[in-house]
């Protein structure tokens, strides 16, 4: 079992196994950028002429709520949450940098999103995901995600995954 410390005051949760800390901040946070940045760049490349149309819903405008990883101070992997419907948090820009995959991050921030949701009053978390992407299928797959009918903008669009876990 993962040994975590948690710190109300600050948002942080520690890790102190894998040296990992997660912070709760808003989009605006430089690291956050950063790290969406690389993202975007590695994504450009997985989804080729598809990535545009992806892209599109990928703006950072309507989400308020995002998680930073950190290993020795250096920012490696990052998530978000935006609200979907009055019961439904959709999961946004997860990602790990290459170097530090294969450690847990991403589910350590999965796992902080989920909380941060519930702690909000929603009941369910959705997301969609690429085909091209079997990582994250895996890691939705073993948190707990169902795949789901595609949703929204991403009804009929072959390449597009959808899941949904509820919050107990």
């Amino acid at each position: 079992m993962v040994e975590s410390k948690i710190r109300k005051d600050t948002k942080l949760i520690m890790d102190i196994k894998n040296g990992i800390e997660l912070k709760r901040v808003n989009t605006s946070s430089k690291d956050f950028i950063d790290l969406v940045a690389i993202l975007d760049q590695e994504l450009a490349i997985r989804d080729g002429a598809e990535h545009d149309f992806y892209d599109q819903f990928n703006s950072l405008e309507d989400i308020k709520y995002a998680v930073v990883a950190y290993v020795e101070d250096q920012a490696v992997g990052c998530g978000a949450i935006k609200a979907y419907t009055d019961t439904s948090m959709e999961v946004k820009r997860m990602f790990t940098k290459k170097e530090s995959r294969g450690k847990g991050i991403a589910g350590l921030i999965l796992i902080e999103l989920e909380g941060w949701a519930k702690s909000l009053g929603y009941d369910r978390c959705i997301l969609e995901t690429g085909l091209k992407q079997p990582e994250a299928i895996g890691l939705y797959s073993k948190s707990g995600y169902k795949i789901i009918e595609n949703y929204g903008q991403y009804k009929g669009i072959e390449n597009s995954v959808c899941f949904m876990k509820m919050l107990s």
